[in-house]
């Protein structure tokens, strides 16, 4: 049974009313923040009217103050704003109409404050994108016209400077209903065709951070706005059901980015154009592996598979192994094999990973598969192609090794000491000086060096070489 001097709900709610009447205005005596959310609190008992002016209030002085938010202020701002968010949701249980204004005037709020806001953690546009999903739920209980709403979507979507109304359309497109995201589209489109209309303006030089060279503020505008045209329709489209919508915004060049494939094939695929898929998807330059990401691999698999190419699908994952070492690939390619048949093309995998061109790509194959014992013989065959810059594959791997495979773990923590001290890197002299102690704790393990030095040797040479490295030497224990 929990104390009763615990703090929770049921202890507190011993003390009666008025007692915590009491604490309440006692504790919020010179906080703010507090005293609103009590003022919010008692508008809400009132009426939803009520809560909803003292919303409006708070708004209001958000979007008129000047003073700039810096890191140590950010926290308060953001409690300050999810305060108004939550109120604004609990109007929105009772009376999703009233709770609607609100909830766009809050939206409205994220330029003003971005603009004179240190916002590096994301912790303030994290406020305004859940704001975003809030809206969408609220329009949609509000049943609010749907023109209306397209409009103040456009409206939205032309002031999206920050990112705070990404995925607006997605959210919206329930409420927005046919009608609503027709209406948008046209909107949209309207706006493109005068974008393509409009005279070229003077040219104005603009200065900003990260610019090499002279821009122009039309230039500026005009690819902001080109891309928010290109990007909204593709949300419309999706939210229509239009593939070939989604697909005419992709230009010809577009088409052949791998991304880009995926997306346009998955679209073809889940509207059952097969055939369609399998050409959007194999529109890019598959000469160039090196650009080849994971998605567009397992786009391509699932097309081929909807076309019943089964033998095509197990060709397509072992080249797809073999480039990328992904065992992902190799496991659904060995889980569709015939039995004793997987053993046999494992051990193949195996050796064309200890093969590989990176020898990191394949230290870090054999150490997922997993297969320790020739992730060691890889470590002690290919020593002169560790790099230490690669700490987060050869770091772990030498702490997997190094209970059965001292001399592989030794090895590798070697290339990561050299690298560091080599490199002059001395935000790793910390880590460098702890793998030289773990080498000298697994040195009386390894019966034979073979052709490596011995530990002792091995610490002469680094003397020798980096002795005058004191931020190095003095954290050696």
């Amino acid at each position: 049974m929990a104390s009763k001097k615990t703090l929770n709900a049921k202890n507190l709610e011993a003390l009666g009313a008025e007692r915590l009447a009491e604490l309440l205005i006692e504790i919020s005596r010179g906080n703010a923040v507090a005293q609103r959310r009590l003022r919010l609190e008692l508008a809400g008992a009132a009426s939803p009217a009520d809560m909803v002016q003292e919303i409006r209030k708070r708004l209001t002085a958000f979007a008129r103050s000047r003073s700039f938010v810096n890191w140590q202020q950010r926290k308060a701002l953001v409690v300050d704003l999810e305060t108004q968010k939550q109120a604004i949701a609990q109007v929105a249980t009772v009376d999703a109409a009233e709770a609607l204004d609100p909830l766009w005037r809050f939206r409205a709020l994220a330029h003003p404050i971005f603009g004179r806001c240190d916002d590096s953690s994301g912790n303030v546009i994290a406020v305004f994108q859940a704001a975003c999903r809030d809206l969408g739920d609220t329009a949609n209980l509000a049943n609010a016209a749907p023109n209306v709403l397209a409009e103040q979507a456009y409206r939205a979507l032309i002031e999206n400077e920050y990112g705070q109304y990404d995925g607006l359309i997605e959210v919206l497109a329930p409420a927005l209903g046919p009608t609503g995201l027709d209406h948008l589209k046209q909107l949209i489109l309207k706006l493109s065709q005068e974008s393509r209309q409009k005279p070229r303006a003077e040219e104005r030089k603009v200065v900003g951070w990260g610019m090499v060279g002279p821009l122009y503020a039309d230039e500026l505008a005009e690819r902001h706005r080109s891309s928010m045209v290109r990007m909204a329709l593709e949300a419309i489209a999706d939210a229509q059901g239009d593939v070939d919508a989604f697909i005419a915004q992709q230009g010809e060049k577009p088409r052949r980015v791998p991304s880009v494939a995926v997306e346009i094939a998955q679209r073809l695929l889940a509207a059952g154009r097969t055939e369609e898929a399998w050409s959007a998807i194999n529109a890019v330059d598959q000469d160039r592996p090196g650009w080849i990401p994971v998605e567009w691999e397992q786009t391509r698999i699932k097309v081929l598979e909807a076309l019943g190419r089964a033998d095509e699908v197990q060709a397509f994952r072992w080249a797809c192994f073999e480039r990328s070492l992904n065992p992902e690939h190799l496991r659904s390619y060995l889980k569709r094999l015939p039995d004793f048949d997987d053993l046999e093309a494992e051990e193949r995998a195996i050796a064309h990973a200890r093969s590989h061109p990176s020898v990191h790509q394949a230290l870090s194959f054999l150490m997922t598969w997993p297969a320790l014992d020739q992730a060691a013989h890889l470590a002690l065959t290919r020593v002169d192609e560790l790099n230490g810059d690669f700490y987060e594959i050869l770091a772990p791997a030498a702490a997997a090794l190094e209970a059965k495979y001292p001399l592989a773990a030794t090895v590798l923590r070697r290339a990561l000491i050299d690298f560091a001290l080599e490199r002059n890197r001395t935000q790793r002299y910390q880590h460098a000086a702890r793998h030289l102690e773990e080498c000298e704790n697994l040195a009386d393990q390894i019966e034979d060096f073979d052709r490596f030095e011995a530990h002792n040797v091995y610490v002469r040479r680094l003397k020798t070489q980096h002795g005058r490295k004191s931020s190095f030497w003095s954290l050696v224990v």
